[in-house]
């Protein structure tokens, strides 16, 4: 169990770090003049492939948390409602790591309609779920 759980650990984290700094290059984008094509470009080059190898690094770290939940029984039974709360905070960094795709799409298709300080307090939302997330693992508050 040490084991999956170390590993979900790894991923959890690095998926994180995907969504710390793909809205990063989503301010950037924001900012490019319309007649920087080749900076644009390069900037959507970087966002696709950060965007690959996020979804690739969500998938273990959705999987082996699974695995903990469900083969070992981590956060069932009574006094496991610490349990059901990170879980809801998952489905939001779920929901988040979608909306990051749909924002790409936009940037990718000419379509965004949000400006940089918009992109910048988005930023912020991974920050927030991750910290919720992390106090309900180690704290286990209810």
């Amino acid at each position: 169990m040490l084991w999956v759980k170390s590993f979900h650990i790894v991923f959890v984290a690095s998926w994180f770090a995907g969504l710390f700094y793909l809205p990063r290059i989503f301010v950037n984008l924001a900012m490019v003049p319309p007649e920087s094509v080749a900076e644009r470009e390069r900037l959507l080059q970087m966002a696709r492939k950060l965007m690959r190898f996020t979804t690739l690094l969500m998938v273990p770290a959705v999987a082996l948390g699974l695995w903990l939940w469900l083969g070992y029984g981590i956060g069932k039974g009574p006094g496991n409602g610490w349990m059901h709360a990170k879980l809801f905070v998952v489905l939001l960094v779920l929901g988040y790591h979608h909306g990051c795709g749909v924002l790409l799409k936009r940037f990718s298709a000419g379509a965004n309609r949000r400006g940089h300080v918009w992109f910048r307090w988005f930023n912020e939302i991974p920050v927030v779920l991750l910290l919720i997330a992390v106090v309900l693992v180690v704290v286990k508050p209810f």
